[in-house]
């Protein structure tokens, strides 16, 4: 663990914890003390990511659950308050790369999905969870940007739009919000070796994919971000993406510069 962070007695609710980003922040939140729930479609993956989790002291659950489904999201919430009795945290990992194609080359079957868990997956969950935060007296959701929300890449047309979309949700609710003790903020990583990036690096289609393996960050580096805004000297980037790309901002979290 790298930051002096406490959070037992804390639930934190994680979308996407499969694997990747969303699996290490489980792992990460819960070294820090807080009970998980792991939520991802792939049940049998995230019951073995709790298990472990529960092996090494934690205290974790796994509910399966579709982001772009908002009836599942529904679902998904009301379990997590039956087991663990509240949501203190809420992390939206949940996010696809695919179609990686030119947009006049792309499936709009594939492109629409994207949209659905990467943007409208990003709302249903805030929708689905905001009432009860509010009913607690107060919350924190963290909602996983990227430097595509700012960028035109070729091939991305899907993920650009749909995290731009996203970071601008994550303002909104920022003001609309901030004032009733819920905050709303976006965490930048940068590039992440993960399976999504492997499967860009295949894809040959633009600038990232040409990027040496050795200068992305892990997928713990990126969990240790969320912890920080979850933390409090993450309300000072409320309603901002807050980046790890920058030296400012990894020393902050204790990262290496």
């Amino acid at each position: 663990m790298l930051q002096k962070l406490d959070f037992r007695g804390k639930t934190a609710l994680i979308m996407g914890a499969s694997r990747g980003i969303g699996l290490a922040t489980a792992q990460i939140l819960s070294q820090y003390g807080a009970t998980v729930v792991l939520a991802a479609r792939s049940s049998k993956v995230i019951e073995e990511g709790a298990r472990k989790i529960n092996e090494q002291g934690g205290h974790a659950y796994a509910i399966p659950c579709d982001v772009s489904d908002y009836g599942s999201i529904q679902h998904c919430v009301d379990k997590c308050l039956q087991q663990t009795g509240k949501i203190d945290f809420l992390i939206n990992v949940a996010g696809v790369i695919e179609p990686l194609a030119h947009l006049i080359d792309s499936d709009p079957e594939q492109w629409a999905l994207a949209a659905d868990i990467n943007y409208k997956g990003v709302y249903f969950c805030m929708r689905a969870v905001l009432p009860h935060m509010l009913n607690a007296g107060g919350g924190i959701i963290v909602n996983m940007s990227s430097g595509a929300a700012n960028s035109a890449l070729h091939g991305w047309s899907h993920y650009c739009s749909s995290k731009s979309a996203a970071k601008k949700l994550t303002e909104v609710a920022h003001n609309e919000l901030h004032e009733r003790n819920i905050r709303v903020v976006g965490l930048s990583p940068g590039t992440v070796a993960t399976g999504m990036m492997e499967d860009i690096r295949e894809a040959k289609i633009n600038v990232v994919s040409d990027l040496d393996w050795s200068v992305h960050i892990s997928p713990e580096s990126a969990a240790e971000g969320v912890a920080f805004l979850c933390g409090s000297e993450g309300a000072e980037f409320a309603g901002m993406d807050f980046s790890i790309k920058t030296a400012e901002g990894r020393k902050r979290v204790g990262l290496a510069v």
